[in-house]
């Protein structure tokens, strides 16, 4: 059975959204490596626009199909849309005449048509405007109405003119083809063993970026070139031998009141009780609890970090609290009172929130130190009660029996 149309839509629709923003990128890396100073935005002035000294130089339409090859014909509404787009913002004064007008959809451009002719090969402006003129004045399509109104109302010499400034790109790579050409712009900056892994922590940060421009476009916010080579800069450091690249989702993670209820029987947040820790405490850990998990999971997943090195780390981990917590029982003695254990498990967990120990050289990420040494006393490997293990290794206990 096939899915209803209104599926097929929707998903053409999605499917079309996030097309313009990889495109958006890969332009946005192609002027990049060639040393442009630029800004750039999403559904501002078109689809996707480049500005270079607060004037827009570049304008780009995207066309992505999902379930269909569309043809490019004369009539094409794809084609229709962006004229009209370009043609009212023409007359209207917000695209100046030095503005260069890019189509670029999945779809194919027929042989002969207006949309072949108007390619960065084998233009042939004059033949395209007679087209164009013609099936403005003889077509029916009630779709493109406004289109061809829009055209027509534009004196003959300025039609020209603007289609001077219109490059048709067709049969462009699909959504999922482009990430090859993603690869090519990032070739550089990476190991090639590491390339997927880079793109996905790039476009991340990108798509990220989009949304926050798309939330403020009505206070004019636009993504500057310079934004994308410091991001470029920063993750290129972080995929070095002696780095991790660190995920930004996660540093902007925040544990809610239902996250922080789901884990309150866990062993390290029973840990943090014995301890006496307050609310806001063991809101903390469970943050860095979940960052660190997921973050080493990411590594581990992106062949990034081997368990063999993950188990490295815990070694050392353990080590360096071994000689906080002996620390404190010596200093209490056997004979302490409850009070002062407390006191000495604030203080071991203290030194547990503040120390950064490092999973390579680079990696200064404190959440990645003190969530280790969560998920360690989630296990009972570390604690910080002098009697955590008799306390609590019923916890233990009746996980494995389950």
């Amino acid at each position: 059975m096939s899915p209803p149309d209104n599926q097929f839509s929707a998903a053409d629709s999605a499917m079309g959204y996030i097309y313009q923003a990889r495109i958006g990128l890969l332009w946005a890396l192609k002027r990049l490596k060639d040393g442009q100073d630029f800004v750039v935005s999403l559904e501002t002035i078109d689809d996707v626009t480049f500005q270079t000294n607060g004037r827009p130089d570049e304008l780009l339409q995207t066309k992505h199909h999902l379930t269909r090859p569309a043809a490019l014909t004369d009539a094409s509404s794809d084609l229709w849309k962006s004229l009209r787009v370009w043609f009212e913002g023409a007359l209207g004064n917000t695209i100046p005449p030095q503005t260069q007008l890019y189509l670029l959809t999945t779809s194919s451009a027929g042989v002969g048509s207006a949309a072949a002719k108007l390619r960065q090969r084998d233009r042939d402006v004059g033949a395209a405007l007679a087209t164009l003129e013609t099936t403005a004045q003889t077509s029916v399509s009630q779709e493109n109405s406004s289109a061809y109104a829009a055209f027509l109302a534009t004196p003959a010499s300025e039609r020209r003119a603007i289609l001077e400034r219109v490059v048709i790109l067709d049969r462009t790579p699909t959504i999922e083809d482009l990430n090859d050409e993603l690869k090519a712009e990032l070739f550089w900056a990476t190991e090639r063993r590491h390339q997927d892994t880079f793109l996905q922590y790039f476009e991340g940060w990108w798509i990220r970026r989009v949304v926050t421009q798309l939330a403020r476009i009505n206070v004019g916010d636009r993504i500057l070139g310079a934004e994308l080579e410091s991001q470029m800069s920063d993750l290129r450091e972080q995929f070095k031998q002696d780095a991790l690249p660190i995920a930004d989702d996660l540093l902007n993670f925040s544990p809610d009141d239902a996250a922080i209820a789901t884990h309150e029987d866990f062993p390290f947040v029973r840990q943090l009780e014995l301890a006496k820790a307050g609310k806001r405490r063991i809101a903390a850990a469970v943050r860095d609890y979940y960052r660190a998990f997921e973050q080493r999971s990411r590594w581990l997943r992106q062949d990034l970090l081997m368990v063999g090195d993950l188990d490295t780390y815990e070694r050392r981990l353990v080590q360096e609290w071994e000689l906080v917590f002996e620390a404190v029982r010596d200093e209490i003695g056997n004979s302490a009172v409850d009070q002062a254990k407390e006191s000495a498990a604030r203080k071991v967990l203290e030194w547990a929130e503040r120390t950064c120990i490092p999973i390579r050289p680079a990696v200064t990420e404190p959440f990645v130190t003190r969530g280790s040494l969560h998920i360690l006393a989630d296990d009972l490997r570390v604690g910080w009660h002098p009697e955590f293990r008799d306390r609590l290794a019923h916890l233990l206990e009746s996980e494995a029996s389950t």
